[in-house]
């Protein structure tokens, strides 16, 4: 059974897009960083920040491309490839429009949704099947905006979207010892439980 190796936060390089909803994967790096207590440092040969950490007695790579989102998979395929990790060893956190604030949801494979980053990951791992940790930043049609998507997704959330947010990261981080440990169902379980 394969478990997780690499887990890639997604986002965009940059002050200007640091607290934007677009960077929601690289929060979710940042958090496992603190946690691990680890520093991502500079790869030019993997084009963004990279750690090797030990996250609940397991070591796993953070990774966050700094290629900008739509290149993120030249990123992703520089240090799978370098490392010899397989598409179903990875993990990517993304921000999701079609799921509302505060909403994660864990899945593996599928299609890309749209979703630049991911197609761009898909096109470069020549394969579907690597893990998503999927953020919900919700939709601004759904959330009563006018505001085109992709100037929405480069805008921060208000306070409160951003607290639901966080909420959900930090969900995820208390799930993951059991992705770690290759338990994927009972961390799906764990994390889509209304009490999670």
């Amino acid at each position: 059974m394969s478990t997780i190796q690499l887990i890639v936060g997604l986002g965009n390089p940059g002050s200007d897009y640091e607290a934007t909803r677009h960077n929601a994967g690289f929060w979710f790096v940042d958090a496992l960083a603190r946690e691990a207590k680890v520093n991502l440092q500079k790869e030019s040969r993997f084009h963004g920040l990279a750690a090797k950490a030990r996250l609940h007695g397991k070591e796993v790579w953070l990774l966050q491309p700094h290629t900008f989102m739509n290149r993120s998979g030249q990123s992703v395929g520089a240090l799978a490839r370098f490392f010899k990790i397989t598409p179903e060893q990875i993990l990517v956190a993304h921000d999701e429009l079609d799921l509302p604030p505060g909403d994660i949801r864990l899945k593996k494979g599928g299609g890309a949704a749209g979703h630049n980053g991911l197609k761009d990951i898909q096109a470069n791992l020549s394969a579907p099947d690597y893990w998503r940790l999927r953020v919900g930043i919700g939709h601004p049609r759904s959330l009563g905006m006018a505001q085109p998507v992709a100037d929405f997704v480069l805008h921060k959330p208000g306070s409160e979207h951003l607290r639901l947010i966080e909420d959900a990261l930090m969900a995820a981080q208390r799930a993951l010892p059991l992705l770690l440990q290759g338990d994927s169902a009972a961390a799906m379980r764990q994390l889509h439980s209304p009490e999670r």
